[in-house]
């Protein structure tokens, strides 16, 4: 279930910065987005080009299980093509402290090689995207063709799944950097609050 997750995290970091509609102003770049919980901010060189314009989660905290709402808008003036590497650093709050997780069994702060085969894992190919991204016209495979994409909101079910004992309640910040052929494509950092019954 844990690699489900991780898998689950990589597909979010891909999509959200694939998946989008973008003005870069370099310095709303630098800033965190949100209040609460939840912020974003695109953490890549301004020339990067695959790079979020807006992302919206609720509720906060995260409730697992429970109904998350997003939307999201960005852009890539590239396509994304296979092996598409993706860095993720996760870092939960203890005490008052930012601990960086392990990648322990590909979940945590792992690298991995290709998100393109991740995203194959989690959705077999020949497979129909699932909804709401089918609906919206969103793919979920690799190639992604540059252009500009948007997730109007949307509601997804957090299944009730055990989760590692180091992901239940709690302030987590990720950090996802996308890459290909040693260039980073776009980065991502997202800081929430889980709570898991």
């Amino acid at each position: 279930m844990g690699h489900c997750l991780d898998i689950l995290f990589s597909l979010c970091i891909a999509s959200l910065l694939t998946h989008s509609t973008c003005t870069l102003h370099s310095r709303q770049r630098q800033r965190l987005h949100g209040i609460l919980g939840f912020a974003w901010k695109n953490c890549g060189a301004p020339d990067d080009p695959a790079v979020m314009k807006t992302l919206s989660i609720s509720p906060d905290p995260i409730m697992v299980p429970g109904n998350l709402v997003a939307s999201a808008t960005g852009t890539t003036s590239v396509a994304l093509t296979s092996p598409l590497s993706l860095n993720v650093t996760l870092e939960k709050e203890v005490a008052g402290f930012w601990v960086k997780i392990p990648c322990l069994e590909e979940i945590g702060s792992c690298h991995y090689t290709d998100a393109c085969s991740l995203l194959d894992q989690v959705i077999p190919p020949g497979q129909d995207c699932p909804e709401p991204l089918h609906t919206y016209g969103i793919p979920c495979h690799c190639p992604f063709k540059a252009g500009d994409y948007t997730l109007p909101e949307s509601e997804f079910q957090l299944p009730d799944i055990e989760l590692p004992f180091w992901l239940t309640n709690g302030n987590y910040r990720a950090m996802g950097v996308l890459g290909s052929n040693g260039k980073e494509l776009g980065c991502l950092k997202v800081s929430l609050s889980i709570h898991s019954s």
